[in-house]
């Protein structure tokens, strides 16, 4: 029996539906066991005081989210962690505006440099890490010439503003070659025209780049701060490694907070709080910037 059209196209539709799912299926299921589950399990956990050995956590309804909201640890870390943001981000969308500039206007070899400033995102973290900590150690190379030459050598770790500017600087060099490969797409998106133009009309180098490159560059430029800020919110290998959150607390940031009373205390339920807040502070301080940086676009002329 032949089916009618309609029969047919429905059947078509059914095989393509379920052809796209089945394509899906590893990514839908690799998300819902490490990230959909987590997550209910977490938010579970919030209003539970479970120390993970126990077989069944005790329900303590709200004790846990009132005592993160007055507890001074929490407070500090989320001190530290726009610390890092205010440190990080500027710095890091400059250095990687000007590296993707640099590669933008060499004359050859221009994937090259790119590859080569985008390696240091691959690197691990921790062997990062460690690799600084050994460049730093005080019977390093580096730290007797500082001696021999300037009679001191810093104390990197055990200075609260040195380990935090250490830390990003080992951040912007590791994300900045990424970002830059963002910004330099933006740069090649840019028609040559618009430059000849302002160079007829006379506009120099930085007035081209404050009224030209960095308006047009605004997609490139959203993007990256965006991601830039949600990365300040999951800072934990670099400090985890050299200082453990010290010292005093200098570099204790909130995922550090997070690790320290979950593993640490074996306060499961505590630490899943202090995840949940730190989930909130994330998507606020995200809006909050991206409702400046839209209101930046409008005026440039992006809607």
């Amino acid at each position: 029996m032949v089916l009618p059209l309609t029969a047919r196209g429905k059947r078509s539709s059914f095989k393509k539906e379920l052809q796209g799912w089945t394509l899906t299926s590893p990514y839908l299921i690799f998300t819902a066991i490490f990230f959909l589950i987590p997550l209910i399990w977490s938010l579970f956990l919030v209003f539970q005081r479970w120390d993970l050995i126990a077989p069944t956590p005790v329900f303590v309804g709200l004790a846990n989210l009132k005592e993160a909201l007055t507890s001074p640890r929490v407070l500090q870390a989320f001190l530290v962690t726009y610390k890092f943001m205010l440190l990080f981000v500027p710095l890091v969308m400059a250095v990687s505006i000007g590296l993707a500039m640099l590669v933008h206007h060499l004359p050859r070899y221009k994937p090259l440099f790119a590859v080569g400033f985008f390696l240091p995102y691959l690197a691990s973290g921790v062997v990062i890490s460690l690799v600084v900590r050994g460049v730093i150690s005080y019977n390093n190379t580096f730290e007797t010439f500082l001696r021999h030459s300037f009679g001191a050598s810093p104390d990197w770790l055990n200075d609260g503003t040195l380990a935090t500017l250490l830390i990003t600087l080992m951040m912007i060099w590791k994300f900045a070659g990424y970002y830059a490969l963002i910004f330099l797409s933006g740069l090649q998106s840019i028609p040559a025209d618009v430059y000849e133009a302002a160079s007829l009309d006379g506009a120099s180098g930085w007035k081209q780049f404050w009224h030209i490159t960095l308006p047009l560059l605004y997609p490139a430029f959203y993007t990256v701060l965006i991601i830039a800020v949600g990365l300040t919110f999951s800072i934990f290998t670099e400090p985890f490694v050299l200082t453990n959150g010290g010292p005093q607390m200098a570099t204790q940031t909130w995922q550090l907070e997070i690790y320290y009373q979950a593993f640490d205390l074996f306060r499961a339920g505590y630490g899943a709080t202090v995840a949940l807040l730190n989930a909130v502070a994330t998507l606020i301080s995200i809006l909050i910037i991206r409702s400046l940086v839209e209101a930046w676009g409008r005026r440039n002329g992006w809607e």
